[in-house]
């Protein structure tokens, strides 16, 4: 790459189009986790799947990295890019985290707070493709907060299922392996779940910052 080329900033938002395609991929997982949980059975295939989903998700932060390394200048503050796309990783790696817990513990039913977690961090998956989306428009400041409250309204959700769960597991209901192996599982979407209202704010932060 010549100087000319490094000055010049890259062409067809391709930061944007990384960042989009990350959120995508967590988007992808999150779907497979939800049908996991809602009955689907886990084969050798969807493990694949999941790892090849993985893997890519990692290939789109080397992918921003090597052309932050290789621009001067880049479309918003270099460190936002940097931290949106280590964060996107972190997802991207709970969620398939999640999948191979219940690949490994076999759980023979899935409580109710389970399945109502794993639908509410499919609709922050998809809030958060919605968000990482309107980086390239970031005037549409309006859209970009409308879209941090939803995302905040989710994560509210999410935070109550996570305490009725946790409720009813130390209830005495379930035997003791069951509370370990359902801490495990809880833990890591509560995680993920905080990540992505985490994105969505440095998104509002960079719109406000840049619009």
């Amino acid at each position: 790459m010549n100087i000319l080329e490094k000055l010049l900033p890259p062409r067809n938002n391709v930061f944007y189009e990384c960042l989009e395609n990350s959120a995508k991929n967590c988007s992808e997982l999150a779907a497979i986790l939800n049908e996991i949980i809602k009955g689907c059975e886990i084969t050798d295939d969807l493990i694949m799947k999941t790892k090849a989903l993985k893997n890519r998700g990692l290939s789109f932060e080397h992918e921003t990295l090597s052309l932050l390394n290789s621009t001067f200048i880049t479309p918003i503050d270099r460190e936002d890019i940097q931290t949106l796309a280590s964060m996107l990783t972190r997802i991207n790696k709970k969620f398939a985290q999640a999948i191979f817990i219940l690949d490994v513990y076999k759980f023979q039913f899935y409580p109710e707070e389970l399945t109502q977690q794993a639908a509410t961090i499919l609709r922050a998956a998809k809030e958060l493709f919605t968000g990482v989306a309107l980086l390239k428009t970031l005037s549409k400041t309006r859209e970009i907060t409308a879209s941090c409250e939803i995302m905040k309204e989710i994560g509210a959700i999410g935070d109550e299922i996570h305490y009725r769960a946790m409720k009813k597991l130390f209830s005495g209901e379930f035997e003791s392996l069951t509370v370990i192996k359902l801490s495990d599982i809880y833990k890591v979407i509560e995680t993920a779940l905080d990540e992505c209202y985490s994105v969505s704010d440095i998104i509002l932060n960079v719109a406000l910052k840049n619009g």
